[in-house]
């Protein structure tokens, strides 16, 4: 996947994207994240990209000509394949995992990562094709947006991750919060990993886990239960999980 990420500000990317899963997969070829400076494309000889919004009001807006002139230039380089051209801004979709599975099935991605005010509007209507929000906040600009999103996508690429499994058991890919986890000790200052897990019964600790993924997403999340397509096993897990949280608020 070739992904383009369009930003007044390159060097934020340099640490999230030189370690960890993200340089693996560079390394490897699966990604190719291309910085492209936005004032690179400025046709002023101060190289300013912004400027103060028609009607008045604070602050300032990003002017259309260098985002036109980035975008167009990126995609040419493309060769004529087509790209999905994401604005980050605070009127997008809400981004979830469904969408990351969406953008990790496309070959180009460019992102657009607003500032100031936001961008002039002439962006969204000539050259985006999806706006997207990580949440109801308020950030500096559209450069984390675009880290987490780029993370989010990258490690649903075939390879990028050394266990499919592990993809499909996460949080979120299958709706529920994840189970709890443990590793070795088999006891750490006085708590006890689950005598399940160490009965090597794979359908009961399949049980188990099924269980605590539930019993965490309806404490936590219980709007996500909406969203899932429940088993008759999980309809009656559920059923009994609710009759004890209701037993204990009584």
């Amino acid at each position: 996947m070739k992904i383009d990420i369009l930003t007044l500000f390159p060097e934020m990317f340099a640490g999230p994207f030189s370690s960890s899963i993200l340089k693996r997969a560079q390394d490897s070829g699966l990604i190719d994240i291309n910085l492209v400076n936005i004032r690179d494309f400025s046709t002023n000889k101060h190289h300013t990209v912004d400027d103060t919004p028609y009607g008045g009001g604070a602050g300032m807006v990003m002017a259309p000509e260098a985002i036109f002139g980035a975008v167009e230039d990126v995609v040419k380089k493309i060769e004529g394949a087509q790209s999905r051209v994401v604005l980050m801004c605070p009127q997008g979709r809400p981004f979830s995992q469904a969408i990351a599975l969406e953008l990790a099935r496309e070959r180009n991605l460019v992102l657009i990562c607003g500032h100031y005010e936001g961008v002039d509007e002439r962006v969204r209507e000539g050259l985006v094709t999806d706006e997207i929000s990580i949440g109801d906040y308020v950030l500096t600009g559209g450069e984390l947006p675009a880290m987490v999103l780029v993370d989010a996508v990258t490690r649903l690429i075939p390879g990028v991750l050394g266990e499919s499994a592990s993809v499909e058991e996460e949080s979120f890919n299958t709706g529920l919060l994840e189970y709890p986890q443990y590793t070795r000790p088999r006891e750490y200052r006085g708590q006890a990993v689950p005598d399940v897990l160490l009965s090597g019964h794979h359908e009961e600790i399949r049980k188990w886990r099924r269980r605590q993924s539930l019993l965490r997403t309806l404490e936590r999340r219980p709007e996500l239960l909406a969203q899932v397509e429940l088993t008759d096993e999980d309809r009656d897990i559920l059923k009994k999980l609710m009759c004890n949280l209701q037993r204990l608020n009584l």
